[in-house]
Protein backbone atom coordinates (compact mmCIF):
# COMPACT_ATOMS: atom_id res chain seq x y z
CA UNK A 1 0.00 0.00 0.00
CA UNK A 2 1.04 3.71 -0.78
CA UNK A 3 1.16 4.27 2.95
CA UNK A 4 3.19 1.21 3.84
CA UNK A 5 5.90 2.44 0.91
CA UNK A 6 6.15 5.90 2.48
CA UNK A 7 6.41 4.90 6.25
CA UNK A 8 9.56 1.99 5.08
CA UNK A 9 10.84 4.41 2.80
CA UNK A 10 10.73 8.07 6.24
CA UNK A 11 11.54 5.10 8.69
CA UNK A 12 14.92 4.14 5.95
CA UNK A 13 16.14 7.90 4.86
CA UNK A 14 15.74 8.87 8.81
CA UNK A 15 17.95 6.36 10.35
CA UNK A 16 20.33 6.26 7.51
CA UNK A 17 20.77 9.79 7.05
CA UNK A 18 20.45 11.08 10.69
CA UNK A 19 17.77 13.22 9.98
CA UNK A 20 14.17 14.53 11.18
CA UNK A 21 14.11 17.06 8.25
CA UNK A 22 10.31 17.54 6.84
CA UNK A 23 12.03 18.03 3.18
CA UNK A 24 14.37 15.21 3.01
CA UNK A 25 11.54 13.07 4.70
CA UNK A 26 8.66 14.49 2.27
CA UNK A 27 11.22 13.47 -0.77
CA UNK A 28 12.00 9.58 0.51
CA UNK A 29 8.12 9.56 0.80
CA UNK A 30 7.75 10.93 -2.35
CA UNK A 31 10.69 8.67 -4.28
CA UNK A 32 8.75 5.47 -2.07
CA UNK A 33 5.56 6.21 -4.56
CA UNK A 34 6.99 6.76 -8.03
CA UNK A 35 7.25 2.77 -8.79
CA UNK A 36 3.89 2.70 -8.57
CA UNK A 37 3.64 4.88 -11.69
CA UNK A 38 3.13 1.74 -13.75
CA UNK A 39 -0.53 1.64 -12.98
CA UNK A 40 -3.63 3.49 -13.24
CA UNK A 41 -5.06 2.03 -9.74
CA UNK A 42 -2.61 3.48 -7.85
CA UNK A 43 -2.48 6.46 -5.75
CA UNK A 44 0.50 8.44 -7.59
CA UNK A 45 -1.02 6.67 -10.65
CA UNK A 46 -4.47 8.53 -10.58
CA UNK A 47 -2.59 11.72 -9.98
CA UNK A 48 -0.42 11.65 -12.48
CA UNK A 49 -2.79 9.24 -15.23
CA UNK A 50 -1.89 10.50 -18.31
CA UNK A 51 1.72 9.64 -17.55
CA UNK A 52 0.44 5.88 -16.00
CA UNK A 53 -1.50 5.39 -18.25
CA UNK A 54 1.31 5.49 -20.98
CA UNK A 55 3.34 3.44 -18.76
CA UNK A 56 0.60 0.72 -18.00
CA UNK A 57 -0.06 0.08 -21.63
CA UNK A 58 3.77 -0.20 -22.49
CA UNK A 59 5.17 -2.40 -19.33
CA UNK A 60 3.85 -4.90 -17.03
CA UNK A 61 3.36 -3.96 -13.61
CA UNK A 62 6.16 -3.99 -11.22
CA UNK A 63 8.56 -3.96 -14.05
CA UNK A 64 10.43 -0.89 -15.32
CA UNK A 65 9.84 1.68 -12.63
CA UNK A 66 10.43 -0.60 -9.93
CA UNK A 67 13.74 -1.82 -11.45
CA UNK A 68 17.23 -0.77 -9.93
CA UNK A 69 17.73 1.10 -13.73
CA UNK A 70 14.49 3.35 -12.31
CA UNK A 71 16.61 4.31 -9.37
CA UNK A 72 20.15 5.10 -10.84
CA UNK A 73 17.52 7.12 -13.49
CA UNK A 74 15.91 9.62 -11.00
CA UNK A 75 19.68 9.89 -8.79
CA UNK A 76 20.94 11.08 -12.44
CA UNK A 77 18.34 13.33 -12.30
CA UNK A 78 17.87 14.72 -8.68
CA UNK A 79 21.42 14.43 -7.39
CA UNK A 80 22.79 16.83 -9.60
CA UNK A 81 19.79 19.69 -8.47
CA UNK A 82 20.86 18.74 -4.74
CA UNK A 83 22.28 22.66 -3.79
CA UNK A 84 18.68 23.59 -4.41
CA UNK A 85 16.91 21.33 -2.76
CA UNK A 86 18.59 21.92 0.40
CA UNK A 87 21.86 20.01 -0.11
CA UNK A 88 23.10 16.54 -1.95
CA UNK A 89 22.05 14.77 0.89
CA UNK A 90 18.79 16.03 1.21
CA UNK A 91 18.54 15.29 -2.88
CA UNK A 92 19.35 11.90 -2.04
CA UNK A 93 16.83 11.29 -0.29
CA UNK A 94 14.20 10.71 -3.42
CA UNK A 95 15.77 7.83 -5.71
CA UNK A 96 16.79 5.87 -1.47
CA UNK A 97 13.08 6.34 -0.91
CA UNK A 98 12.60 5.05 -4.35
CA UNK A 99 14.97 1.90 -3.84
CA UNK A 100 13.41 0.77 -0.44
CA UNK A 101 10.02 1.18 -2.03
CA UNK A 102 11.79 -1.89 -4.69
CA UNK A 103 13.00 -3.92 -2.23
CA UNK A 104 10.19 -3.42 0.25
CA UNK A 105 8.06 -4.83 -2.90
CA UNK A 106 10.70 -8.21 -3.10
CA UNK A 107 8.82 -9.48 0.02
CA UNK A 108 5.27 -9.87 -1.61
CA UNK A 109 3.63 -12.22 -3.63
CA UNK A 110 4.42 -11.45 -7.11
CA UNK A 111 7.92 -9.65 -6.12
CA UNK A 112 9.88 -7.11 -8.80
CA UNK A 113 11.48 -7.07 -11.57
CA UNK A 114 14.33 -5.84 -10.03
CA UNK A 115 17.31 -5.95 -12.71
CA UNK A 116 14.72 -4.66 -15.62
CA UNK A 117 15.46 -5.07 -18.50
CA UNK A 118 16.15 -8.92 -17.80
CA UNK A 119 12.79 -10.23 -17.13
CA UNK A 120 13.81 -12.39 -13.52
CA UNK A 121 11.36 -11.32 -11.04
CA UNK A 122 13.31 -10.75 -7.79
CA UNK A 123 11.52 -12.69 -5.12
CA UNK A 124 13.28 -12.48 -1.45
CA UNK A 125 10.95 -15.42 0.16
CA UNK A 126 10.93 -18.49 -1.82
CA UNK A 127 7.60 -20.14 -0.32
CA UNK A 128 5.11 -17.79 -1.22
CA UNK A 129 2.77 -18.99 1.50
CA UNK A 130 5.22 -16.85 3.54
CA UNK A 131 4.89 -13.72 1.62
CA UNK A 132 3.41 -10.47 1.75
CA UNK A 133 -0.25 -10.28 0.25
CA UNK A 134 -1.08 -6.33 -0.13
CA UNK A 135 -3.33 -4.94 1.94
CA UNK A 136 -3.07 -8.53 4.05
CA UNK A 137 -2.00 -8.76 8.02
CA UNK A 138 1.38 -8.64 7.99
CA UNK A 139 1.38 -5.86 5.92
CA UNK A 140 -0.15 -3.93 8.67
CA UNK A 141 2.62 -5.84 11.05
CA UNK A 142 4.90 -4.34 8.66
CA UNK A 143 3.47 -0.78 8.41
CA UNK A 144 2.99 -0.75 12.22
CA UNK A 145 6.95 -2.04 12.25
CA UNK A 146 7.70 0.98 9.72
CA UNK A 147 6.23 3.43 12.07
CA UNK A 148 7.87 2.38 15.27
CA UNK A 149 11.73 2.72 13.09
CA UNK A 150 10.76 6.22 11.85
CA UNK A 151 9.71 7.37 15.47
CA UNK A 152 12.74 5.88 16.48
CA UNK A 153 14.76 7.48 13.31
CA UNK A 154 13.35 11.30 14.64
CA UNK A 155 14.38 10.23 18.43
CA UNK A 156 17.76 9.32 17.19
CA UNK A 157 18.10 12.49 14.82
CA UNK A 158 17.00 14.59 17.92
CA UNK A 159 19.48 13.51 19.36
CA UNK A 160 22.14 14.71 16.66
CA UNK A 161 22.64 11.12 15.33
CA UNK A 162 22.90 7.20 16.31
CA UNK A 163 26.84 7.74 17.16
CA UNK A 164 25.97 10.87 19.43
CA UNK A 165 23.01 9.09 21.28
CA UNK A 166 24.63 6.24 21.94
CA UNK A 167 27.84 8.40 23.32
CA UNK A 168 25.48 10.53 25.06
CA UNK A 169 23.63 7.57 26.56
CA UNK A 170 27.06 6.61 27.64
CA UNK A 171 27.99 9.67 29.25
CA UNK A 172 31.24 10.17 26.52
CA UNK A 173 32.61 13.54 26.62
CA UNK A 174 33.02 14.00 23.46
CA UNK A 175 29.41 13.25 22.53
CA UNK A 176 28.42 15.25 25.04
CA UNK A 177 30.55 18.69 23.86
CA UNK A 178 29.06 17.74 20.14
CA UNK A 179 25.84 18.13 21.39
CA UNK A 180 26.43 21.64 23.12
CA UNK A 181 28.35 22.80 19.96
CA UNK A 182 24.96 22.09 18.00
CA UNK A 183 21.96 23.30 20.20
CA UNK A 184 23.83 25.93 22.27
CA UNK A 185 23.16 28.69 19.25
CA UNK A 186 19.97 28.55 20.00
CA UNK A 187 18.92 26.83 23.09
CA UNK A 188 20.62 27.02 27.00
CA UNK A 189 22.03 23.61 27.33
CA UNK A 190 22.65 22.11 30.35
CA UNK A 191 25.02 19.03 32.18
CA UNK A 192 23.86 16.43 34.20
CA UNK A 193 26.42 15.47 36.29
CA UNK A 194 27.27 12.43 38.37
CA UNK A 195 30.18 13.23 40.07
CA UNK A 196 32.49 14.10 43.04
CA UNK A 197 34.37 18.22 43.87
CA UNK A 198 38.10 17.35 43.15
CA UNK A 199 38.95 19.57 46.56
CA UNK A 200 36.93 16.61 49.18
CA UNK A 201 35.45 14.52 46.82
CA UNK A 202 30.99 14.97 48.50
CA UNK A 203 29.00 14.43 46.16
CA UNK A 204 28.61 16.69 42.85
CA UNK A 205 25.62 15.18 41.23
CA UNK A 206 23.19 17.67 39.68
CA UNK A 207 22.25 20.04 37.23
CA UNK A 208 24.46 22.57 35.96
CA UNK A 209 23.92 25.69 33.50
CA UNK A 210 26.78 25.39 30.41
CA UNK A 211 28.20 28.42 29.87
CA UNK A 212 30.90 27.36 27.44
CA UNK A 213 33.97 25.30 26.57
CA UNK A 214 37.24 24.95 27.62
CA UNK A 215 38.97 22.28 25.34
CA UNK A 216 37.18 19.27 26.12
CA UNK A 217 35.27 20.56 29.17
CA UNK A 218 32.95 22.36 30.26
CA UNK A 219 32.93 25.63 32.33
CA UNK A 220 29.27 25.39 33.96
CA UNK A 221 27.05 27.50 36.93
CA UNK A 222 25.14 26.36 39.52
CA UNK A 223 22.03 27.79 41.07
CA UNK A 224 23.78 30.00 43.34
CA UNK A 225 25.57 31.24 40.13
CA UNK A 226 29.21 29.80 41.01
CA UNK A 227 31.06 28.41 38.25
CA UNK A 228 33.02 25.26 38.28
CA UNK A 229 35.38 23.93 34.99
CA UNK A 230 34.59 19.86 34.59
CA UNK A 231 37.68 18.00 35.17
CA UNK A 232 39.20 20.69 37.71
CA UNK A 233 36.89 21.37 40.13
CA UNK A 234 33.82 19.46 39.23
CA UNK A 235 34.74 15.77 38.70
CA UNK A 236 32.23 13.75 36.88
CA UNK A 237 31.91 10.22 36.18
CA UNK A 238 29.12 10.48 34.42
CA UNK A 239 27.73 13.82 32.32
CA UNK A 240 25.28 14.03 29.65
CA UNK A 241 23.25 16.83 28.16
CA UNK A 242 20.11 18.19 28.25
CA UNK A 243 18.36 20.98 26.16
CA UNK A 244 16.44 23.33 27.70
CA UNK A 245 14.38 26.71 27.15
CA UNK A 246 15.22 28.51 23.69
CA UNK A 247 18.44 30.49 24.33
CA UNK A 248 18.49 34.00 25.66
CA UNK A 249 22.25 34.94 25.28
CA UNK A 250 23.90 37.45 22.93
CA UNK A 251 27.95 38.38 22.62
CA UNK A 252 29.31 41.85 22.49
CA UNK A 253 32.72 42.51 21.54
CA UNK A 254 34.10 45.37 23.34
CA UNK A 255 38.12 47.07 22.02
CA UNK A 256 40.56 48.71 24.70
CA UNK A 257 43.03 51.12 22.90
CA UNK A 258 44.61 52.03 25.59
CA UNK A 259 41.65 53.82 27.75
CA UNK A 260 39.90 53.68 31.22
CA UNK A 261 38.05 50.04 30.91
CA UNK A 262 35.49 50.28 33.92
CA UNK A 263 33.96 53.40 31.63
CA UNK A 264 33.07 50.95 28.74
CA UNK A 265 32.28 47.96 31.10
CA UNK A 266 29.63 49.89 32.86
CA UNK A 267 27.40 51.00 30.01
CA UNK A 268 26.81 47.00 30.09
CA UNK A 269 24.69 47.39 33.07
CA UNK A 270 21.54 48.14 32.12
CA UNK A 271 21.90 45.45 29.14
CA UNK A 272 22.58 42.38 31.09
CA UNK A 273 19.87 43.52 33.77
CA UNK A 274 18.56 40.50 35.78
CA UNK A 275 20.77 38.45 34.18
CA UNK A 276 24.37 37.54 33.93
CA UNK A 277 27.43 39.25 32.05
CA UNK A 278 30.16 37.31 31.58
CA UNK A 279 33.41 39.13 30.48
CA UNK A 280 36.18 36.57 28.61
CA UNK A 281 39.20 38.07 26.94
CA UNK A 282 42.74 38.99 27.68
CA UNK A 283 43.58 42.69 28.05
CA UNK A 284 46.74 44.53 28.71
CA UNK A 285 46.94 46.62 32.08
CA UNK A 286 48.69 49.61 33.27
CA UNK A 287 48.79 48.78 36.78
CA UNK A 288 49.02 44.85 37.38
CA UNK A 289 50.29 45.53 40.94
CA UNK A 290 46.75 47.20 42.22
CA UNK A 291 44.92 44.29 41.09
CA UNK A 292 44.26 41.61 43.84
CA UNK A 293 42.66 38.52 42.47
CA UNK A 294 40.76 36.66 44.89
CA UNK A 295 41.92 32.72 45.10
CA UNK A 296 39.07 30.42 45.50
CA UNK A 297 40.59 26.79 44.90
CA UNK A 298 37.38 25.33 44.73
CA UNK A 299 36.23 27.43 42.47
CA UNK A 300 36.90 27.92 38.43
CA UNK A 301 39.49 30.71 38.33
CA UNK A 302 38.01 33.51 35.85
CA UNK A 303 40.85 36.14 36.68
CA UNK A 304 44.45 35.53 36.26
CA UNK A 305 47.44 37.84 35.92
CA UNK A 306 50.82 37.08 34.40
CA UNK A 307 52.76 40.45 33.94
CA UNK A 308 50.85 43.14 32.55
CA UNK A 309 48.65 40.88 31.22
CA UNK A 310 45.28 40.12 32.99
CA UNK A 311 43.18 37.06 31.23
CA UNK A 312 39.22 36.85 32.12
CA UNK A 313 37.46 33.61 31.59
CA UNK A 314 33.49 33.68 31.64
CA UNK A 315 33.92 36.55 34.86
CA UNK A 316 31.41 38.24 36.35
CA UNK A 317 30.74 41.59 35.31
CA UNK A 318 30.96 43.15 38.95
CA UNK A 319 34.63 41.16 39.21
CA UNK A 320 35.65 42.84 35.96
CA UNK A 321 34.72 46.02 37.27
CA UNK A 322 36.63 45.54 40.41
CA UNK A 323 40.02 44.34 39.04
CA UNK A 324 39.49 47.05 36.16
CA UNK A 325 39.12 50.07 38.67
CA UNK A 326 41.50 52.69 37.62
CA UNK A 327 43.30 50.61 34.97
CA UNK A 328 43.96 51.71 31.44
CA UNK A 329 43.57 48.39 29.00
CA UNK A 330 44.03 47.42 25.95
CA UNK A 331 43.14 44.36 23.97
CA UNK A 332 39.33 43.21 23.74
CA UNK A 333 36.78 41.30 25.23
CA UNK A 334 33.59 39.53 24.52
CA UNK A 335 30.92 39.95 27.11
CA UNK A 336 28.21 36.78 26.95
CA UNK A 337 24.49 38.67 28.27
CA UNK A 338 22.94 35.24 29.33
CA UNK A 339 19.25 36.43 30.49
CA UNK A 340 17.85 34.71 33.50
CA UNK A 341 16.85 30.86 33.46
CA UNK A 342 13.17 30.21 34.50
CA UNK A 343 13.33 27.41 37.38
CA UNK A 344 17.43 27.40 37.56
Amino acid sequence: MAITHAAIAAAGVSLLFSTAEPLTLALAVLGSQLPDLDTTTSFIGQICFPLSSWIEDRFPHRSVTHSLLATVALAAIVLPLGYGLGGIWTAAALPLGHLLACFSDAFTVKGVQLFWPNAAWAISVSNPKRRLRTGGPGEYWVLAAAVAVLCLGIYVAGGGGVTRTVGQSLGLKDSAIATYNQKAATHHVYAEVKGVWAIDRRDASGRYLILGTAGKEFVVMDRQQRLYKTGEQLLPAKLTTATGEPARTTIQTITFNDEPAVAKLEQLRSAAGEGWALVSGELTIDFPEEVVQPLQPDRFQTATLAGSSLRLEFCSLDQALELLQDQYAIGSVTVRLVRPVPGF
